[in-house]
């Protein structure tokens, strides 16, 4: 079928339901540890004393680990139970998590972030690969966009309280909330979800290295890792300079950063399933052409910003998320479209795993060229930042182009 043709829409099994809402917890719990560290950013470079490469080198930290883990078990991927595979690496992010909370020194922290990431940059590929299992394309942009909301729950919920106990109990403290949410999704996924083998039926002689290659060779499934990675670099550029900018250069004080997140995470929660809804029912491709538009608009205009009125940043934060949202449903729905489902599993890795080092990659350039002279100093060069990203999503809007025309061929 077309992933371009509009599919009368199908309501979801109860089952179903059940396990968009699983998928989506895990991805809360595993989203906010990541994306914590961003609104703690500009604390823990006071408390830690550390500089911004030295920042920027932690939030990459996890995310090198991740690509190498996911590269490390693709070719596994395919060869167990999606179920056990997700409670296996969810319990290793847990205990990664807790090491977080534990670190009092920079290179206690870089090795707990490291931990953390060699699981938890897993569980994403894992979960992706299972609803590709049970959702047919056309149902996949309203499952990924409900999935996906675990990403703007971790904004409305997950980072306003985290900076709120953080700001009474330090910033270690919403590690230790991420560990007991998480083990209590740990504990109801062990009994609630069902095994989900049916790639296990489509019988392959291929070993795990040579399914790992067979994967990595086939031309259509690097152009979708392209993509992703592509899609990944801007994001991660931008991200981890969210609360310093808004502190340092917007003059946010810590009392607003909590609105600033959950304003921006509210607007996720209402986009992503409304553009999974569209995507299903119109040309992906369009949908992810004019999202991309705006966000190099609304990125340009941003990372010029002198301090202006609360209203005007949280405004200008709610129209930039709407835009990452619009890019992200669209785009990983129709890259699901790609693999065959004995390759899923292995692809879905891959695709991860270069995501995160697309990102790891990026945050690290990113925080050699923005600049900060003093702990309270605005932050300088950000404005770079914003017209390399510019660039990146014109390549990236390319590559989506191309990942369509091999899915219009496929089909």
């Amino acid at each position: 079928m077309d992933a371009a043709i509009p599919v009368p829409e199908k309501k979801f099994t109860g089952y179903q339901v059940l396990v968009i809402v699983l998928l989506a917890l895990t991805q809360f719990t595993v989203v906010l540890d990541f994306m914590v560290m961003s609104p703690l950013g500009d604390m823990l470079i006071k408390s830690m004393g550390l500089t911004t490469s030295q920042f920027g080198f932690a939030v990459s930290a996890y995310a090198f680990s991740a690509g190498i883990a996911g590269l490390l078990t693709a070719g596994f991927a395919d060869k167990f139970d999606r179920k056990k595979l997700l409670l296996f690496f969810y319990i290793g992010f847990i205990a990664g998590t807790l090491f977080c909370a534990l670190a009092n020194t920079y290179f206690l922290l870089l090795a707990a972030r490291i931990i953390t990431g060699l699981f938890g940059g897993v569980i994403g590929s894992v979960s992706m690969a299972i609803l590709a299992d049970l959702f047919p394309l056309h149902q996949r942009g309203r499952a990924m966009g409900f999935m996906q909301m675990g990403f703007g729950a971790s904004q409305v919920l997950g980072i306003p309280i985290s900076l709120y106990i953080a700001n009474q109990w330090g910033w270690q403290s919403p590690f230790i909330m991420i560990v007991g949410l998480a083990s209590v999704m740990w504990l109801v996924t062990l009994l609630k979800m069902h095994p989900v083998t049916k790639h296990l039926h489509l019988k392959t002689d291929k070993t795990a290295i040579i399914h790992l290659w067979h994967t990595l060779k086939e031309r259509s499934y690097r152009t979708g890792f392209l993509m992703t990675a592509l899609l990944s670099l801007g994001g991660f550029m931008m991200m981890p300079w969210g609360s310093a900018f808004a502190v340092n250069n917007l003059n946010v004080s810590y009392g607003q950063l909590p609105i600033l997140f959950m304003a921006s995470g509210i607007a996720a929660l209402i986009i992503m399933p409304l553009i999974g809804k569209l995507s299903d029912r119109t040309d992906k491709v369009k949908i992810f052409t004019v999202a991309a538009i705006a966000m190099m608009i609304i990125i340009v205009i941003y990372t010029n910003l002198r301090p202006v009125s609360f209203i005007l940043v949280i405004t200008l934060n709610i129209l930039m998320m709407s835009a990452i949202m619009g890019r992200i449903v669209p785009a990983m729905a129709l890259v699901t479209a790609l693999p065959k489902m004995q390759d899923r599993g292995a692809f879905m890795s891959i695709n991860s795993s270069l995501q995160q080092i697309a990102g790891g990659i990026a945050a690290g350039v990113g925080g050699l060229i923005v600049v900060q002279k003093s702990k309270t100093s605005p932050l300088e060069h950000y404005d770079t930042l914003g017209y390399v990203i510019v660039v990146i999503i014109i390549a990236n809007i390319i590559q989506v182009y191309r990942v369509n025309k091999l899915i219009r061929t496929k089909t």
